[in-house]
């Protein structure tokens, strides 16, 4: 069995406002490419197909006409799970119609428990799920997110074919894991840390969720990674997805190249507008620079979006000690849990007792839940 292990597509996500339907639609076809001269006999997808759990039409079509192409015209296998961007019922309509091509589309915590069988390989899908799905599941009130994945684990295990590989396809945070800055953050107090330890019996775990490969490295657990750039701070990281045959189950990473790259540059206004300099740039790849003058600049940004027409933002350096503009983004994208502890150390100078804790959880996941329901409804 060799499959093809990809994740985080986010069809409908825009960079700094800009549109990337023609680049998704790009990079979807160059991972079919590879999946076809890799002669996989299945393409995994963990989770997050789209960026909203109410994406446009623009994005159903784009998600569509790529499975038709792939599942219907390729004849290639399909293994995907809902994340946590995805509406699970609206991503689940049409599911019984897509067995019949081999297209296994798992969106409901109980699905989990039917392995999918291909040559030497059993797959257990398990879609992002809320701990109130668990709690219904198990019959168990107070269950916990790490204490319900310890029950799925288990039962799953129970399932396993001792003369086949297991492979698990999810979509969480795994403790010890690194994040990006594109990377929505849906825990409330570390909420959906998932231990990696309880994943150790399966040959496999192919992650959905996490933007960059690197996020964690263990021998038999890898993210995909997004196959796009989806902000600054994965400006270095190379994207591409993963292929694993069965007899090995040693991953081999396949790189993906995008149509517009993101960048960042340091370098003057004066020498930004000489032809001379930016004809030799990419002038088409997403741009972040670092300006080096001091002085006032008329209409900057008109100026430099005439030439870079996908710039992302300017910084001043002004020959000061240089920020780190990716350090700032990180401290905006913290979690509504950390924004809130910090202001209220900042503002009184303690930190929160164990009951105000507790209620700022509650009252946090309340809201998510709330926000999801409103979202769903619409």
């Amino acid at each position: 069995m060799r499959f093809l292990h990809t994740g985080d597509w986010h069809i409908g996500k825009k960079l700094y406002g800009y549109d990337l339907l023609a680049d998704q639609k790009d990079i979807i076809e160059q991972i079919l490419t590879i999946a076809i001269e890799q002669q996989v006999d299945a393409i995994v997808i963990a989770g997050d197909l789209y960026d909203r759990s109410l994406p446009s039409v623009e994005a159903c079509q784009l998600l569509n006409q790529s499975f038709i192409k792939m599942n219907l015209e390729k004849k290639m296998p399909l293994l995907v799970i809902s994340g946590n961007h995805d509406s699970d019922v609206r991503l689940s309509t049409g599911m019984p119609w897509y067995e019949q091509t081999d297209f296994h589309l798992y969106t409901d915590l109980q699905q989990s428990f039917t392995p999918i069988e291909m040559g030497d390989t059993q797959f257990f899908l398990l879609p992002y799920f809320e701990p109130i799905a668990a709690r219904l599941y198990f019959e168990e009130e107070n269950l916990t997110l790490q204490e319900a994945i310890k029950k799925i684990i288990t039962k799953m295990y129970d399932l396993f074919d001792a003369d086949k590989k297991h492979v698990l396809v999810t979509h969480f945070f795994i403790d010890g894991s690194s994040r990006c800055d594109s990377e929505t953050t849906v825990e409330v107090g570390g909420l959906n840390g998932i231990p990696y330890d309880l994943l150790q019996d399966f040959d496999y775990v192919a992650l959905g969720h996490l933007h960059s490969k690197n996020a964690l490295k263990k021998e038999n657990a890898l993210y995909s990674g997004s196959p796009l750039k989806f902000s600054l701070s994965e400006k270095n990281d190379q994207k591409g997805v993963w292929i694993v045959d069965s007899q090995t189950m040693q991953p081999e990473f396949h790189e993906l190249q995008p149509k517009r790259d993101v960048r960042s540059l340091e370098a003057s206004f004066e020498e930004l507008t000489n032809p001379a300099f930016y004809q030799q740039l990419d002038r088409s790849c997403f741009w972040y620079f670092q300006l080096t003058d001091r002085s006032v600049i008329t209409n900057m940004m008109a100026q430099l979006r005439s030439i870079y027409p996908n710039i992302l933002g300017v910084e001043r350096v002004n020959g000061r000690k240089k920020e780190n503009q990716i350090s700032k983004i990180k401290e905006r994208k913290k979690t509504p849990y950390h924004m809130l502890t910090s202001f209220f150390e900042e503002i009184t100078g303690d930190t929160l007792t164990k009951k105000q804790r507790d209620w700022l959880e509650e009252g946090l996941q309340q809201a998510t839940d709330t926000e999801k329901r409103n979202q769903d409804a619409t």
